[in-house]
């Protein structure tokens, strides 16, 4: 007798020897044991589950003389021809060779004549590559055949079968076996066909059946044949620890080892990416029967190194160069690249690789070994410090008894005190930039650092707003401006008047810190006193400063009344639009103050579209103004003519005109950008910043 292949040697001949199928196995053997098998059949699943067997034991037990509870016994006449081939009750059909309408009008033909046996069986394999016109000439007969005759039909791509033959038969899906069930029936094989080879080979056939007994039956052979186990999986294993150590060397040389020693870069692809797939199952928690205990704690631990963003990653770049094999000129270059890529992902720049890499930083953070960065809360890394300790003025030493008295020069002004209570946490914020020019009062900013309280509630840009509006203000003072109510900042206080000169037997008096006079006075040179004499009494002590006057618009404790236009008007810029909401801010901006009587105040606008959007404003507007005036106040709005200029300023307005708006919210202003305490270093007005912006440009005054 000739030799005769493993996997058809052992191929099932009763419904007990199908193995991994208990499902459809059960129904059809109860189907049979009591008589309610369908006319039609479709069996699909992967190659190598047991398909055509099946269905061949489901003729043999259509036919089988002595069926004992709906299984053949194998020893009958009509048995023994259906395992040879030579029964008249079974017609085989490969559908991928005859799938024309001229075969299939022949097996319809064939269909009404009888046979030996009680039912005619018509298996068609690979039933989905028949035609169109082919499948639908199959349609009526296969709807409605004759009584004596059954269809099973098998494919291993259901879905391209024609919807209307999958509803016309009775579906059952079989599945690959899994590892245990198909390790038994290997151990099985090797006993009993004596091949003499070791339990040692069974988790490689295993391997290289992935889950089919065909495939797992012929790789057995293999072995058997070659007398051993080849080392065939090292070279995939060892892509695998390349890719989760993510070092690309080690993949590089795996993969040409594997080369050299006569793989196929295709199939070293295919088998990659077949272990790339169970890892992927694993780390989804879905169901890994086909792996032995071995490989699923190999799997397991690739898993582990290897993330789900990294194992689908990996899973699209291996399938996309197996892709690229079929043009590209050396088909090992696309694999390399695809290799080089996981392995090195700062060389990827697509989104996934992205992800990839933010997800093992995240995973880094959350283990621990990576320690996460302190935010920072300005554009520079600022060191965070303790609240300034109060420095003491410095004391100029007494002159000697016999020298004259001289007027001893203004000491530098003293550094702020610090709080008594220091901040939770204090953020040095950079001084401003200031130019070798720059005056002495400018200079005093870039003494030392203001601190910005960064406490639980209080956010950096809110006292970086507070320390702009503390400069603005400040600017504004020393230009003569109106006083305005601003909250007070932590900047440096501007020098204090000159100090009375020093005698001897009295220590001079602390500096006090004043806001600086509009007209600071100039004190006499003082007169020789003789040793042991008590000073005049005018130079005991220093004369008390003088209290600087209140600017045109700022409101005082005893006026009667709201004031003037003029007062009005510096307010209005300076305090109280301010305060405004947006739309009401951009909306009487247009506008400008023509008449003040009593609480009645007259506002004009330039038209009367205007007027009528502005007077919805108005009661907002009316309480602001009341808010910082102190008393009740009554708007009126009037229609202008032209010539009203942004914040009420036009040729007729008794306001200033020459003051430029310092409105700390205004963000458009030059100097308001530059201010910031973050901002980068640069011209802090608008012409310093046309000439950075023209280098070499020359300005040339009017004359």
């Amino acid at each position: 007798m000739a030799y005769q292949s493993l996997y058809r040697r052992y191929r099932p001949r009763r419904f007990s020897d199908v193995r991994g199928q208990e499902p459809v196995v059960r129904a059809l053997r109860n189907a049979v044991r009591d008589n309610r098998v369908g006319h039609a059949y479709l069996f699909s699943g992967p190659r190598g589950t047991g398909k055509t067997s099946t269905a061949r034991i489901l003729a043999k037990a259509l036919n089988c003389e002595n069926l004992v509870d709906g299984e053949p016994d194998g020893t009958c006449d009509s048995c023994l021809a259906i395992d040879v081939g030579t029964s008249y009750d079974v017609q085989e059909l490969d559908a991928a060779s005859n799938n024309g309408v001229e075969q299939i009008r022949e097996l319809i033909a064939r269909a009404n004549l009888g046979t030996p046996g009680r039912t005619k069986v018509y298996i068609l394999d690979e039933v989905h590559m028949l035609t169109g016109a082919a499948s639908a000439a199959l349609l009526k007969t296969l709807e409605e055949p004759p009584g004596h005759v059954v269809f099973v039909l098998a494919t291993t791509d259901p879905h391209k079968v024609l919807p209307t033959i999958r509803s016309r038969t009775q579906h059952f899906d079989f599945h690959l076996l899994p590892a245990e069930e198909l390790a038994e029936h290997v151990a099985w094989v090797i006993h009993d066909a004596d091949l003499g080879l070791g339990p040692e080979v069974i988790e490689h056939v295993l391997r290289a059946g992935g889950g089919s007994a065909r495939d797992t039956l012929s790789a057995l052979e293999r072995v058997a044949a070659a007398g051993g186990v080849l080392d065939d999986a090292e070279p995939v294993e060892a892509l695998l620890d390349a890719i989760a150590a993510a070092d690309t060397g080690a993949a590089l040389v795996a993969v040409a080892e594997a080369l050299s020693a006569g793989r196929d870069p295709r199939i070293l692809g295919e088998a990659v990416l077949s272990r790339l797939r169970d890892v992927f199952l694993v780390r989804m928690g879905a169901r890994t029967e086909h792996l032995t205990p071995t490989e699923l704690d190999r799997v397991k631990a690739w898993a582990d190194q290897i993330g789900d963003r990294a194992t689908t990653r990996a899973m699209e770049a291996i399938g996309d160069a197996l892709l690229a094999m079929r043009q590209a000129p050396d088909p090992r270059v696309p694999l390399e690249v695809a290799l080089v890529k996981l392995t090195r992902v700062d060389t990827d720049g697509s989104v996934a690789a992205l992800a990839d890499r933010v997800a093992r930083l995240e995973a880094a953070l959350a283990s621990g070994s990576v320690s996460a960065p302190a935010p920072a809360t300005a554009r520079t890394a600022a060191p965070v410090a303790a609240p300034p300790s109060p420095s003491p003025a410095p004391v100029t030493p007494p002159p000697a008894a016999s020298a004259p008295a001289t007027p001893a020069p203004a000491p530098p002004a003293p550094a702020p005190p610090a709080s008594p209570t220091p901040a939770p946490a204090s953020v040095a914020v950079p001084p401003r930039p200031s130019t070798p020019a720059a005056s002495d009062a400018d200079s005093s900013d870039a003494a030392g650092p203001s601190t910005v309280s960064t406490g639980a509630g209080v956010r950096p840009a809110d006292g970086a707003r507070a320390e702009l509006a503390a400069r603005r203000a400040e600017r504004g003072g020393a230009k003569g401006g109106s006083a305005r109510p601003v909250a007070p900042s932590s900047s440096a206080p501007s020098p204090a008047p000159p100090a009375p000169p020093a005698t001897s037997g009295a220590e001079p008096p602390p500096q006090p810190s004043v806001t600086p006079s509009p007209a600071p006075t100039v004190a006499a040179a003082p007169s020789p006193v003789a040793p042991g004499a008590a000073p005049p009494e005018d130079r005991a002590a220093p004369a008390a400063p003088a209290t600087p006057a209140p600017g045109p618009g700022a409101p005082t404790a005893g006026d009667a009344g709201i004031g003037d236009v003029g007062s009005l008007t510096a307010l209005w810029n300076d305090v109280v639009l301010a305060s405004l909401s947006g739309l009401t801010k951009a909306m009487y901006a247009a506008g400008r103050f023509t008449a003040v009587d009593g609480s009645a105040v007259t506002f004009a606008v330039p038209n009367e579209v205007h007027r009528q959007k502005c007077e919805q404003k108005r009661p907002e507007v009316e309480t602001a103004l009341s808010d910082r005036l102190g008393r009740p106040v009554r708007l009126t709005l009037v229609v202008d003519g032209p010539g009203v200029g942004p914040s009420g300023s036009s040729p007729t307005s008794s306001g200033p005109t020459d003051e430029p708006d310092d409105d700390p919210d205004d963000i458009g202003d030059l100097a308001a950008v530059h201010d910031l305490p973050d901002a980068p270093a640069g011209a802090s007005g608008g012409l310093d910043a046309l000439t950075e912006a023209f280098p070499g440009a020359e300005l040339i005054e009017d004359p």
